[in-house]
Order: C-alpha cells, then sequence, then structure tokens
C-alpha cells in the first residue's frame, strides 16, 4: 500500500523530578515530568510504581495501552458510520502484558482490547461484531506495535439487556 499523506506530531517531555541533586543515585531522583502539546492540558506522567514512579500519575505503558484503546475506538466508530452501523454506546476495558528482561529493558508481550458496544438496532449486532476486525486493520497505532492486539468485543442491542 503506497503512502497518501504523511502527518506529524510533536510534545514536549520535561522531566521535573530533580530533587536537587539530579541522578547522583537510583533513589535520588524522582520519575515525575510533564508532557504538554500545544494548546492541550499538561498530562502529569511518572514511572510505573514498580520503577519507583509515582502510582497518581500516568505511565508510558498506561499510555501505550490506552492509545490503543481509543485508537481502535476511533477506527471501529468510522467503520460502522461507513457500513450503516448506528453505534450508541462503546466501553473499553483492555489490558496489556509487559516482559521485562534480564538486561532491565523489556517490551509488551500482547494487549487486549475488550469494547463493550451497543448497537441501535438488532439487525445490527453481527456486522457490528464483524467491523472489528476492520477497525483493528484500519487503526494507526494497532499498525505501529509489533505485539498482537488481541479483541474480546461484546454487542449489546439498545434496550436489551445481554450481550449477543
Amino acid at each position: 500500500m503506497s503512502v497518501r499523506r504523511t502527518h506529524r506530531y510533536e510534545v514536549t517531555t520535561t522531566w521535573t523530578g530533580n530533587r536537587g541533586t539530579g541522578t547522583s543515585g537510583y533513589r535520588d531522583y524522582g520519575r515525575d515530568h510533564e508532557v504538554a502539546a500545544e494548546g492541550r492540558p499538561v498530562l502529569a506522567g511518572s514511572s510505573d510504581p514498580v520503577f519507583r514512579g509515582d502510582k497518581t500519575r500516568w505511565n508510558p505503558e498506561l499510555e501505550l495501552l490506552a492509545a490503543l484503546s481509543q485508537c481502535h475506538m476511533l477506527s471501529y466508530l468510522h467503520v460502522c458510520v461507513t457500513a450503516g452501523v448506528v453505534v450508541t454506546a462503546y466501553e473499553d476495558s483492555p489490558s496489556a502484558t509487559m516482559a521485562e528482561t534480564d538486561d532491565g529493558g523489556g517490551h509488551f508481550t500482547e494487549v487486549t482490547l475488550r469494547p463493550r458496544v451497543t448497537v441501535a438496532d438488532a439487525s445490527m449486532a453481527a456486522r457490528a461484531r464483524e467491523l472489528h476486525q476492520e477497525a483493528s486493520a484500519k487503526c494507526f497505532i494497532a499498525s505501529s506495535v509489533n505485539f498482537p492486539v488481541r479483541h474480546e468485543p461484546s454487542v449489546t442491542v439498545a434496550g436489551e439487556a445481554q450481550a449477543v
């Protein structure tokens, strides 16, 4: 597939965790930082608490998981409107697994998205389930990672209590 056009994104990441002695020791500095993009609220970041981060702040691992979930949702809503499937609600509870390596690095091994979709009519339910494949193929973020992004969708019809 050929590239039609490119897009550029820019942020500023600023470390705010200097406790006065910089990185003089592993326990001597905070992992706090701020991520900013023009015209948007600042995102308070840190590392995962297991790596001495602040559990009240976003960490890169959560941000990647959130980006995959958001991208799938936005791609899914797009393919649904194109296919004539009326989505009235969407919620996802994704999870990710990351493996640490002996050298101090690591990588994600998989992500599982669990979108719960509500559609306007029972006649749309089967197609709504199928469209997750197309949405996954169109998701910019999922297409950019080197680990599996799995899907466990459920579809409910508005006004009905059970998933179909």
